[in-house]
Formats: structure tokens, sequence, C-alpha cells
């Protein structure tokens, strides 16, 4: 009955000390989150309480659980001790992940908010994800290394793996090549300023967002909600359009086919009068001239600016809808025809 009593004893003492200290931390942390409001550090240190939790009672639990003489505890020791090796290794790895994205996030944010120029910000959240995939996968394999090592037929194995990890390893690379590919892009795309979470893109003759970044992946989201995914090695080896890159200001033009009796001067005249009501046209510039004829109609190429690719589409699609029901509705004659009538005489001809 001791026996008994003193597991209660262990047991129920480490879930009480590891309620009590959670508590007090999670009480201290809500208390410097009050008095510095300015930085989300603590309100995202407060996600790590479970994690903490866990390796707290973890921890109390291998290090108390030898103390107990409970028979069947004692008969299958070596066993327990192992589940709560385990059990330690990976709520500590789970604490480790947690505890690196609050600080990450939590720079990422006060970099964010102090940081005016929009490609900036989003070249460092797209670091800041790859980066964090990274740890997560560099957390989760020593942690699984370390699990391994606790049995002791892996130890004993070590040295005859080790010696052939480099078949292995030779192996693996080659069966794994497009894959490392893909790896080693991530890195560049990450850190060499190519690509960023939020550019817009064209790729393939689909324009889009880009929407998430992996170490192999990448995500696309076009203007009708579709998903591309692409290997991120496509970005690094093949040419694509970036529209964000060296700043989100842009330039675009709207083809007008008119007869050749369109009153060219009037339209350049309403097409500033279309731009001065539109407000996603942001007066950087604007033109309209004939860059071409046809035997039937004359090219009108009007050029207007945006800041930025959504408002460049507003504008182009109000420029070609508001010129054309303008000439329409004025000017009924400038809008290109088929003439069925005869050709009118020279001078002179009968």
């Amino acid at each position: 009955m001791n026996s008994v009593l003193r597991l209660l004893v262990v047991i129920g003492g480490s879930v009480l000390l590891t309620a009590a200290l959670g508590w007090l931390a999670d009480l201290l942390l809500r208390r410097a989150d009050a008095r510095h409001p300015e930085t989300p550090l603590w309100s995202l240190l407060r996600r790590c309480g479970r994690s903490v939790r866990l390796l707290l009672l973890a921890a109390l639990l291998r290090g108390t659980y030898l103390q107990v003489e409970w028979r069947p505890l004692v008969e299958h020791r070596v066993a327990v001790g192992r589940v709560l090796s385990l059990l330690l290794i990976g709520a500590a790895a789970w604490f480790v992940v947690h505890f690196t994205s609050a600080v990450v996030e939590s720079s990422y944010a006060r970099y964010a908010t102090g940081t005016r120029d929009p490609s900036r910000v989003r070249r460092v959240r797209t670091q800041v994800s790859l980066v964090m995939r990274i740890v997560t996968a560099v957390v989760a394999v020593v942690a699984a290394a370390a699990m391994l090592l606790t049995f002791p037929d892996f130890r004993a194995v070590g040295t005859s793996v080790l010696a052939s990890a480099g078949i292995i390893g030779i192996v693996a690379g080659v069966a794994a090549q497009s894959t490392l590919g893909n790896l080693f892009a991530g890195f560049q795309i990450a850190f060499g300023d190519m690509v960023r979470i939020g550019d817009t893109v064209v790729v393939d003759g689909e324009w889009g967002v880009v929407e998430d970044i992996t170490l192999t992946l990448l995500a696309v989201r076009t203007w009708d909600e579709r998903r591309i995914t692409m290997p991120v090695s496509y970005f690094t080896g093949k040419p694509f359009e970036n529209w964000s890159r060296g700043g989100a200001q842009m330039t675009g033009t709207v083809f007008l086919h008119c007869d050749h009796s369109a009153p060219v001067p009037l339209i350049r005249e309403r097409l500033r009068e279309v731009l001065d009501g539109c407000e996603a046209w942001d007066g950087r510039g604007w033109d309209l001239a004939v860059t071409d004829t046809t035997p039937t109609t004359v090219v009108l190429r009007a050029i207007v600016t945006a800041k930025d690719p959504d408002d460049l589409w507003t504008v182009r699609c109000t420029v070609r809808e508001q010129l054309v029901a303008w000439l329409a509705e004025k000017h009924p004659y400038a809008l290109p025809r088929v003439a069925t009538s005869p050709a009118a005489p020279a001078p002179g001809d009968r």
C-alpha cells in the first residue's frame, strides 16, 4: 500500500507542480504583455504553454519515477524510463519549435511595423517562412535521432551505419536529384530576392500573386482564385515576369481600332477627362498616339500609369470602356466599319 501511495504522490505532485509553474509563467507573460504592448513577443510566447507544461511534467516524472517501489513499475523500469525519455525529447522539440516561432514572428511583426517599403516586408516575410520550415525540419530530425539513440540496438549498429553512410549518400543523392535541386532552389529564392510572397508574377502566361513558398514548391493565386503549384526550380531555371520587382508602380497600354476619320485630338482630350475621374490612376503619366494603320482602321495607343498591378487593370478597363462608349455616342463615324459603297472617284474622272 505504501508503494501505491508513493506512486500517487509522485504523479499527483508532478501534475500539481507542473500546473502551478505553468500558471505562474502564464501570469508573468500576461503582465509583461500588458507593460509592453509595442511588441507581440509576450503574447506569442503564451502559445508555448502546452509544450512547456508537457516538458515540465515529463522532466519531473523522468527524474522521480525511480523513487517509486511499486512492483509492476520496478519490473518494467527500463521500458517506463525509455517511454518517459521519448516523451521528454518530443516535448523539448515541440517547445523549441514554438519558442523559435514566437521569437521569429515577433521580430517580423516589429520589422513590418517600422518599415514602409512593402517590397522589403515581402522579402523578409518570405525569408522568415522558409527559415521556420528549415528550423522545424532540423529540430524534427535531431529529435528523431535522439529518440533512436535511446534504444541500445541502434547505438550498437551506429558504427556500421556510419561506415556505409558514404555509399548511401551517393545513392540517395542520385535518387533525389530533383528534390535536392528544388531544395537548393528554395534557398536561392529565399535569400537571392528573386521572388517574394505577395509579388505579382506572370508564369506560363498566367497572371497571379505568389501566395506561399516552401522549400520545394511555390503557389501562385491567379485572378480567378485558382492555385498554380510549381516547383521552385522553375523560377531559377526559366524566365518569368515579376511585376513587383523594383517597385509596384506600373505603366500599361490600351489599344483602340478606329476609322481613319477619327478625331484624334478630341479623343486625347477625352482620355485626360477619363483619367481625371478615375481614382485608380496615380497621375504619373498618360499619352495617346497613333501607332499603326491598316487598310480599314488606325490603331490608337493610350498609355496610363498606376501604383500597382490591380489598379493598373482597373484603369485600363475604365479607359477602354468609357472611350468606346463616348465614341459610340458622340462620334459614331470614328468606329471601325466595313465600307460596302463604291469608292469616291478621283478628281477629273467621269
